[in-house]
């Protein structure tokens, strides 16, 4: 179990509100302003090994990233990866792996749960995958691809698969041309700003809730 309490500072012209650990020496002086801080009031959060946890789905997940150089990007990939239940991570080209040291900031311990390999050349790994029954399918926002709300027009078909594999590409070039050319189907979100793209981790959190939802909608109707 975990303590926490909110601090306050007692600075006036600082004022900042912040959480720290109880009894934590750091959460004494205000990370702003250095000036001293006041408790305003105090929780408990339960470990996360503590959690109601849902049951695991029927539908397998894999997730490839292929090219993302940002480790603080994979990093929030595993994070994502572990709540939705993924099975492993396909680490392709220049992506950063879990001993780069800045992807655990973002992975917050996932890089030890999420079993991942690392591949030089996605395409050669894709056709592998597809020879041994998986569904290729890539995010990216191209002309031929579908609006990510008609993934639940697929979901039958990849119950009846050996399991999913969701491909991300690089966070500049996207995703590799040769790689969305062996995919079964190609997904993008749609957007309502200036930007054709979301973050890829914001991308690939997106996708996968969208699945685990659509796929809980099926199971309880």
């Amino acid at each position: 179990m975990i303590e926490w309490e909110i601090r306050l500072c007692k600075n006036s012209d600082c004022g900042l509100r912040f959480p720290a650990e109880k009894g934590h020496p750091t959460g004494l002086r205000c990370p702003i302003c250095l000036g001293e801080t006041k408790e305003v009031l105090s929780f408990s959060e339960k470990e996360e090994s503590e959690r109601v946890r849902f049951p695991s789905r029927p539908i397998p997940i894999s997730g490839l990233l292929d090219n993302i150089r940002s480790a603080w990007n994979v990093g929030s990939i595993f994070r994502s990866s572990e709540g939705f239940g993924v099975q492993h991570l396909y680490l392709t080209g220049i992506t950063s792996t879990p001993d780069t040291a800045d992807l655990g900031k973002t992975a917050l311990g996932a890089e030890h749960t999420i079993p991942w390999s690392n591949h030089r050349n996605a395409v050669t790994l894709v056709k592998q995958l597809a020879k041994e029954g998986y569904l290729l399918w890539a995010f990216e926002s191209i002309a031929r691809a579908r609006p990510a709300s008609q993934m639940e027009k697929f979901l039958e078909s990849a119950r009846q698969s050996k399991g999913i594999i969701l491909i991300m590409g690089s966070e500049k070039a996207g995703v590799d041309p040769g790689l969305l050319e062996q995919c079964h189907e190609i997904f993008f979100i749609p957007m309502h700003g200036i930007k054709n793209s979301f973050n890829v981790s914001v991308a690939y959190g997106m996708a996968l809730g969208l699945i685990r939802l659509m796929e809980g909608k099926h199971r309880t109707e």
